[in-house]
């Protein structure tokens, strides 16, 4: 029977919605939509002050979601150490007024500008993607992507990549064992080469094998290549005051760079 929430009862409610943040609650679609047109306006913006402005954004909807901040920057830096050499390089291959020079080899000052560009810009578009799609649930966000009417063989496609990811790694990890149980070790001979070869070749089949079987069971539970969703989203006011804000914000970037 439905009754009245007391007073503490409310008080824990409002501190885990507090703990679940701004973000959370929000429509999918609205932060995968509002994510795509926040990446393209930061990555068409040319100004560095402007750039700054578009991380500071991303930085906002981290402090909105009440992610761990520790944690979210320990991941955006795993992603700066893919590019950290080009940005080290970049100064040495871009011409223009030199800095300074290593064993002959002119930095220049134009380099430098474009390598800080291109770490704000990368910055600000991995953040903003970690906060508003990052943090769906990976069967949310197919739902959401279906809705958003992606084509169905993309998103069955993701669908069954997230449910078994997983069991291929298992399988991995069996055949593996089995490697090492008849003493395989590997070393940098063609033996080595040819096994890990096999291995792949055997995941492969096992994996064809598998995806034979699944499809099986499904056509005989009458799967017609349509997926039949239960949950249906619907357009909030919260929604829309969320994509009318960051769709403002975006405007505002786009004015102070093309001014």
């Amino acid at each position: 029977m439905a009754h009245a929430l007391g007073p503490r009862e409310k008080t824990l409610s409002e501190a885990g919605v507090q703990r679940e943040g701004l973000i959370s609650p929000l429509d999918p679609r609205v932060r995968i939509v509002m994510a795509v047109i926040f990446g393209i306006v930061t990555v068409s913006l040319w100004s560095t002050p402007a750039l700054c402005a578009a991380l500071a954004v991303s930085l906002s909807l981290l402090a909105m979601s009440r992610l761990p901040w520790r944690k979210t920057l320990k991941r955006m830096a795993m992603m700066d150490g893919f590019i950290i050499f080009m940005l080290v390089l970049l100064p040495f291959s871009t011409p223009g007024d030199p800095m300074f020079s290593v064993w002959g080899i002119p930095a220049s000052w134009q380099g430098l500008w474009k390598a800080i560009e291109i770490a704000l810009t990368a910055n600000a578009v991995i953040l903003s993607l970690m906060v508003l799609v990052g943090t769906m649930e990976p069967v949310t966000l197919g739902h959401a992507l279906h809705r958003l009417r992606c084509p169905d063989k993309l998103v069955h496609l993701l669908m069954f990549t997230i449910r078994y990811i997983e069991v291929l790694r298992e399988e991995y990890l069996r055949l593996r064992g089995a490697m090492k149980v008849r003493g395989f070790r590997p070393t940098t001979n063609w033996h080595t080469y040819r096994s890990f070869g096999y291995l792949v070749g055997m995941m492969l089949v096992r994996a064809i094998e598998r995806s034979e079987r699944i499809l099986g069971a499904m056509k005989c539970r009458g799967f017609s290549g349509r997926m039949l969703l239960l949950q249906d989203y619907k357009l909030r006011h919260k929604d829309s005051v969320f994509a009318v804000g960051l769709g403002a914000l975006c405007l505002v970037l786009l004015i102070w760079d093309f001014a």
